[in-house]
């Protein structure tokens, strides 16, 4: 999947566990969890907006492209 969730480097680096992150912004620790281990399949923008608010970020921080490696032929 080419786009990659940093948010638990972001969470080291605030020093902030992910169920304190979750209570602060009204999300449940399981579904930050599916979040932060790349495994969301979508992410709302009020999610993202309660994010970057509560981690001092831009969504660029948290939210990451990595374009797939073509194979040579």
């Amino acid at each position: 999947m080419p786009i990659v969730v940093n948010l638990d480097v972001l969470m080291a680096r605030r020093k902030i566990s992910l169920g304190e992150l979750a209570a602060r912004i009204d999300l449940t620790p399981a579904n930050l969890s599916v979040l932060k281990n790349n495994h969301a399949r979508a992410v709302r923008f009020s999610t993202l907006d309660a994010l970057c608010r509560e981690l001092d970020c831009q969504p660029g921080e948290i939210l990451e492209y990595i374009p797939d490696k073509e194979e040579d032929v």
